[in-house]
């Protein structure tokens, strides 16, 4: 569920809603109209997104690490190890 921020949008607010506060709703669910402490008219913050990393990293160290070996394509049927434990090189023979 997205995290939505709001913050006072007249000069009555409360030392909760004054320096703005953070809701978890629902997409669908409505906006707030006001702060949920003081009843005081708030309007809701365009905020950018939290991304997260797409997944783990590729890198040499990485596979090795978790003890994955990675092989490259060479040649036509002829694969070398760039990463990890196992032969150097692979054939397609």
């Amino acid at each position: 569920m997205p995290i939505y921020e709001y913050r006072p949008s007249s000069e009555r607010h409360c030392e909760f809603c004054s320096p703005g506060f953070e809701v978890i709703q629902k997409i669908h669910d409505a906006r707030l109209s006001s702060c949920p402490q003081c009843r005081a008219p708030v309007e809701r913050q365009i905020s950018a997104p939290s991304i997260g990393k797409p997944g783990p990293s590729l890198d040499s160290a990485n596979i090795e690490k978790h003890g994955f070996t990675q092989y490259r394509r060479a040649g036509q049927g002829v694969y070398e190890k760039t990463a990890g434990k196992g032969p150097d090189v692979i054939t397609d023979d």
